[in-house]
């Protein structure tokens, strides 16, 4: 389970106080497909950025399974985002010069997996978003929809219980996007993982099972 706990996030700039997130308190159950609606700067991102651990709040308690993430080192957060977490991003953040098979196995070299597992891992989850015949393509020779594939399967790697996806579909055509959507929905009622998705798509936030708006930091 996820609990924010009268969370909030300031930012200066310019001399003015912006709050990103203003005391802010959600729970997220185990298995729950949760989208988080909102204009630009409501907010979003950085509840996502929060739940993920790669961000911290000023103040507030970010507990997951019990434990106040807020508060880690950045060694036991590292390593909490590492086990624990999946990330989806809008711009892919895929490696142009490595393979399908190899930007999915970069979360495992950090998790200290040996290669010989690394590339099985690698392979059995490309497969599961029905890549199996583009494993040796680089981001260059794949569509934008096979590349946001590619990511979920990298997300998938570690066998997280937590997948957050900020804006998964942005960058793609409404019937790729649906395509995403759908698979990440069918994960989420499969393997009961934990799905946080970020959208300003209607037509996303229509699967998710419980909707947040956010508006000037706080939940609207």
């Amino acid at each position: 389970m996820i609990e924010l706990k009268k969370v909030t996030k300031l930012y200066e700039l310019g001399g003015e106080k912006i709050y990103a997130l203003d005391n802010v308190s959600i729970t997220i159950g185990d298995g729950d497909f949760l989208a988080v609606m909102g204009p630009s700067g409501s907010g979003k991102s950085t509840l996502a950025n929060i739940i993920g651990g790669l961000d911290t709040p000023d103040s507030g308690q970010v507990l997951v399974d019990n434990r106040n993430i807020a508060t880690m080192r950045d060694k036991d957060l590292s390593k909490y985002r590492n086990e624990k977490v999946g990330f989806i991003f809008q711009s892919f953040n895929l490696q142009p010069t490595l393979t399908a098979v190899e930007n999915v196995t970069v979360p495992l070299l950090f998790a200290g997996v040996p290669a010989g597992q690394r590339k099985k891992r690698a392979i059995q989850c490309l497969k599961a978003v029905g890549l199996e015949n583009r494993l040796n393509h680089k981001p260059g020779q794949l569509s934008g929809g096979q590349r946001q594939r590619v990511c979920i399967a990298r997300a998938l790697v570690n066998q997280p219980a937590i997948i957050i996806a900020d804006e998964p579909t942005g960058n793609l055509d409404s019937k790729k996007g649906s395509e995403i959507v759908s698979l990440l929905e069918s994960l989420n009622r499969q393997e009961k993982i934990t799905l946080v998705v970020i959208t300003h798509d209607k037509t996303v936030a229509s699967e998710a099972r419980k909707v947040l708006t956010m508006k000037d930091g706080r939940l609207a």
